[in-house]
């Protein structure tokens, strides 16, 4: 055999055995999958923190996560109560394309969650707190476990002080503690399994606060101490010690509810302090933001008009932040306008996972976040189903009651229940009324809001955001070509919505 044949076939298991250890060295200089944990506060809302320049609320870490990382200034809630933001939270989709019309209307079990997607790309999965799109017990359909979550902490409502709270779909347990330390410290011991695990981990953190019936420990109480004697109008909320509804001076109202708001802010302090320390915070993506905007008993009137309830900006606008240095390493404000349903788009796309073969109303905030996008290319659409017209005995409902009834309790007593139970039914035939219920769209500088009624009555208002963003100039006689226009698109989106609600995009049912 030739010399120079020789030497090359002496060669080849050499050179093999480079290549793979560049191969090794290459795969070992990926840069590690990142880690998400997406908090949210109940009905919270934009201006109830001191980066906004609220007169009042002590929020000093959410004020150094808008200093340090993303500020989105127009990130809205999808709905403008609860249960519906948290399903569009989850799915990317608007909460009425699923039944989730209310504050206790669950989800539907078909729906595909972020839990879901970021499983089947590896990631630990883990629900801590307000769950509110259906019960936590063990063998509901629409728990956290069924949709996607490997481990939950989680009320099926809201919560106060020392909660009961129910642990992967067990009985309720009280957690003694302040809640908002309560959920952050049960987060912080499913990270740290993940971590072991060798996984990387989502955890969706939904606090109880600053829901009412208010309370708070004394050292945050003490905080507002002035504020009884500059607010004395009264106000209708839940009593503490009957369950029932009440009236309290408002100054009162504020005091706790602020002391819970700090309270809950001083929780992720402790979580960003926990990152830091466990060096992941370079690596993972931490989100804020709330459900909805503040509750007609605390909301002071400004800047924007509206409340909890209503689909002008008082009502769906709240705070959102996102920290993740290794892919903001300088603090940034963003006017693109955002949403909750944008969260699912966004982290398929930040794991490389299809999106749903569905319809569905978020978009991917990757450019935003990158600073690359400077306006959204698609409207936001809003829409309170008029649930009045719904005449339940006749409707099947789609998930059997039995396993709709909540277990977790809670102080606000509903029917004579400390509990919540939960509905969602099944919708055949479209017909006109089916459009009805307050509803807007906003398409770049213009919002249309449209308020029809069963009696025919319908009331139109067309505002130019930029110019006004307090909606208090009505420009719908002088614009009247852009209010059609966004009228037209309105109608279109909520015949592809209607079409959803009645299972067509679930071919396998």
């Amino acid at each position: 055999m030739k010399f120079q044949q020789l030497l090359l076939m002496r060669s080849i298991p050499i050179l093999a055995t480079c290549c793979l250890a560049i191969c090794g060295l290459a795969r070992a200089a990926d840069p590690p999958r990142p880690n998400f944990i997406l908090l949210m506060g109940d009905d919270h809302g934009w201006e109830e923190t001191g980066y906004n320049g609220h007169p009042h609320v002590k929020t000093p870490v959410l004020d150094q996560m808008a200093a340090t990382g993303l500020r989105i200034d127009r990130f809205h809630a999808a709905h403008p109560t609860c249960s519906p933001t948290r399903a569009s939270f989850l799915t990317g989709r608007h909460p009425n394309r699923m039944g989730t019309f209310e504050p206790g209307w669950s989800l539907r079990p078909e729906e595909i969650t972020i839990a879901h997607l970021l499983n089947k790309a590896g990631y630990r999965c883990g629900h801590f707190g307000k769950w509110h799109v259906g019960t936590v017990k063990a063998g509901s359909p629409a728990n956290p476990g069924a949709m996607g979550f490997d481990h939950w902490v989680s009320h099926d409502n809201f919560f106060e002080l020392n909660p009961s709270l129910s642990r992967d779909g067990g009985p309720p347990e009280v957690f003694p503690g302040e809640s908002s330390e309560v959920v952050v410290r049960e987060a912080i011991r499913f990270i740290d399994g993940a971590r072991e695990a060798g996984q990387p981990f989502l955890a969706v953190v939904w606090f109880g606060s600053p829901h009412e019936p208010y309370s708070g420990l004394p050292e945050d109480l003490a905080l507002y101490d002035d504020l009884p004697a500059k607010y004395s109008k009264q106000v209708g909320l839940t009593s503490n010690e009957t369950g029932g509804p009440t009236t309290r001076p408002q100054g009162e109202v504020l005091r706790e509810r602020y002391a819970e708001i700090t309270a809950m802010d001083r929780a992720i302090g402790g979580l960003r302090k926990y990152l830091a320390e466990q060096r992941l915070r370079e690596n993972t993506l931490l989100f804020y933001c709330g459900d909805n905007g503040t509750s007609a008993d605390s909301a002071l009137g400004a800047p924007h008009r509206g409340v909890k309830g209503q689909v002008y900006e008082g009502g769906t606008l709240v705070p959102g932040l996102i920290e993740w240095p290794a892919r903001i390493p300088r603090p940034r404000v963003t006017g693109v306008r955002a949403c909750t349903s944008d969260l699912l788009p966004t982290l398929c796309a930040l794991t490389g996972q299809p999106l749903p073969s569905r319809p569905l109303d978020g978009i991917d905030l990757t450019p935003a976040i990158d600073g690359t996008l400077a306006e959204r290319p698609s409207p936001l659409f809003f829409w309170q189903y008029n649930t009045s017209q719904l005449k339940r005995s006749e409707l099947q409902p789609w998930i059997d009651p039995e396993l709709q009834r909540g277990t977790t309790p809670l102080v606000k007593l509903m029917a004579g229940k400390a509990t919540r139970d939960f509905t969602n039914y099944r919708h055949g035939e479209i017909t006109e009324q089916d459009y009805l219920g307050a509803r807007a769209i906003i398409d770049g500088r213009f919002k249309l809001v449209v308020h029809e009624r069963p009696n025919g009555n319908v009331r139109r208002e067309l505002f130019d955001l930029q110019a006004d963003p307090a909606e208090k100039q009505n420009l719908i006689d002088r614009q009247p070509g852009e209010a059609e226009r966004l009228q037209a698109r309105l109608g279109d989106w909520q015949t592809s919505v209607l079409k959803s609600l009645t299972g067509a995009d679930y071919p396998n049912r």
